[in-house]
């Protein structure tokens, strides 16, 4: 029985160096201050830290497909894939879209073994959510395995709680009503409902419990509710993992309450929903393996304070102590494991 394995990681702020050639000026002219000393030296480190970490992914086999924020384009993935074919000895390809509304200029992607899966362009959608300061968006794409099979994600990065958690709720809400409203489309469109797999990944900025979450994406904790409902719904795996272990840097046992941590609280961001028919087979191609979904870590990216997760990496901001080049980002990654169903 084959397996699959996804993932998904908010990379922060994956930008080419201070110099980099491609940059959309308006994007060097919105990031000139944060990117101030950001050097070629810099970048291949930060590049050089998360091939460190996606390549133990899978038992060190590297992910099969693995979905992506908060990076800044196209090239910055080619040279990520430079390190990443090199350690895991996979050809991975890309599935990308500028986004050219946000106000950083940070896009969602995919990076996946092509040797496994194909996309054709034609299923690769940009759903954008709009804001008055600036838009995040979905990126869905399809991979067909080579006997046929679809697997359908979407890699969100909501809105930001820059403002105030409860001032910015409304963006992420809309952010919800756009992922379920793609979901009900991808269900009505399916040729077979009960092989609509469907898998939304990313950085929600809410917690699970969160209105956005619950009521706007309609996603919940209960399998039953899932299994049972005829709209599109979502499981949120998420929540079986709102405390969870892992090793510190200094080979120490660390309780977690978060995929990332903001003012030293955690919040469980990072999730993973999954349609009905991926719950328990049946007609699908594709069924979630039980007690796979989760964050994932290697000891060096989890730092030992309470107060604090993953060791970020950080930008110079015209100040290079402010960067930790034995950092990596300000969240974890997130795991989930599919197996073929039929």
């Amino acid at each position: 029985m084959a397996q699959h394995f996804v993932g998904f990681w908010n990379v922060e702020n994956l930008f080419g160096p201070e110099d980099h050639p491609p940059r959309i000026p308006w994007v060097a002219r919105k990031m000139a201050g944060d990117l101030t000393g950001w050097t070629q030296a810099m970048y291949r480190r930060k590049l050089e830290q998360l091939d460190a970490v996606i390549s133990q992914m899978n038992a060190g086999n590297g992910p099969d497909i693995l979905g992506m924020c908060e990076v800044e384009d196209r090239f910055v993935l080619e040279d990520l894939l430079v390190l990443l074919s090199a350690s895991t000895g996979r050809v991975y390809d890309i599935v990308h879209a500028d986004n050219l509304h946000d106000l950083r200029g940070i896009d969602t992607a995919f990076i996946y073994d092509r040797d496994r899966y194909s996309v054709d362009p034609s299923t690769v959608f940009n759903h954008f959510v709009i804001r008055r300061t600036g838009t995040r968006d979905i990126l869905q794409a399809t991979f067909a395995t080579g006997d046929g099979q679809e697997l359908i994600l979407l890699a969100n990065h909501w809105p930001s709680r820059s403002g105030g958690a409860e001032k910015s709720a409304g963006f992420r809400a809309t952010a919800g009503e756009t992922l379920g409203y793609w979901h009900s489309r991808i269900r009505e469109e399916a040729r077979d409902k009960d092989r609509s797999c469907v898998l939304a990944l990313g950085d929600f900025n809410d917690d699970p419990f969160d209105p956005s979450l619950r009521f706007n994406a309609n996603s919940t904790r209960e399998h039953g509710d899932v299994e049972r409902a005829q709209s599109a719904k979502f499981y949120n795996f998420s929540w079986e993992y709102l405390i969870w272990q892992a090793q510190d840097h200094r080979g120490k046992d660390r309780q977690l309450n978060g995929t990332l941590y903001y003012a030293g609280n955690g919040n469980v961001f990072d999730q993973i929903l999954a349609s009905r028919p991926m719950l328990d087979g049946g007609a699908a191609g594709f069924k979630v393996a039980d007690g796979t979904a989760k964050p994932f870590f290697i000891p060096s990216m989890v730092s030992h304070k309470t107060s604090e997760g993953p060791i970020r990496f950080g930008l110079p901001k015209g100040d290079a102590t402010k960067v930790n080049l034995d950092g990596y980002s300000d969240h974890f990654p997130v795991v989930i494991q599919l197996v073929d169903a039929v």
